[in-house]
């Protein structure tokens, strides 16, 4: 386990990007400490994927594999997305990509979702709800997912 607080400035923001890969979340996060522990990390690293402006998220996003994609890689982000979409069963991969091809055309980005403890057919079937949202919508959705998703990999390092 790393203690950010003992990092200097740059090597805090290095770990605060595998979390969330935005250079502003990881600016501000980093600038935040120290931290009392990790309930005060979470909730300083919510705050900031909140504030941040649509092009940081969608900084975020683009680190993000599609949902039933294997990350490449041998990185730790590419195997963290590997063991947090290990539920996605092979005869939902066709379904999900087609699913990716259908969201991304609409809101011009990755479909997100934090996969952890998700089936393949609980990620598909939240993609096609997702699809009737209007773009407002989908953007907070998009935020509390990458909230999701950073808090547990906060955990992580």
């Amino acid at each position: 386990m790393v203690n950010l607080n003992a990092l200097s400035p740059e090597e805090a923001e290095k770990e605060l990007l595998a979390c969330c890969a935005s250079r502003a979340f990881a600016r501000e996060v980093a600038a935040g400490r120290p931290y009392a522990g990790q309930a005060e990390l979470g909730a300083a690293a919510e705050a900031a994927v909140r504030a941040l402006a649509w092009p940081d998220v969608e900084e975020a996003l683009a680190a993000h594999p599609r949902i039933g994609e294997r990350a490449a890689g041998a990185g730790r982000e590419s195997e963290w997305s590997r063991q947090e979409q290990s539920g996605v069963e092979d005869h939902v991969r066709a379904e999900l990509a087609e699913g990716n091809r259908v969201y991304e055309q609409r809101f011009g980005h990755v479909y997100l979702i934090c996969a952890t403890g998700l089936s393949g057919e609980e990620m598909l079937a939240r993609l096609k709800e997702r699809l009737d949202h209007d773009e407002a919508t989908e953007r907070a959705v998009v935020r509390d997912e990458l909230a999701k998703i950073t808090k547990l990999r906060l955990a992580r390092i």
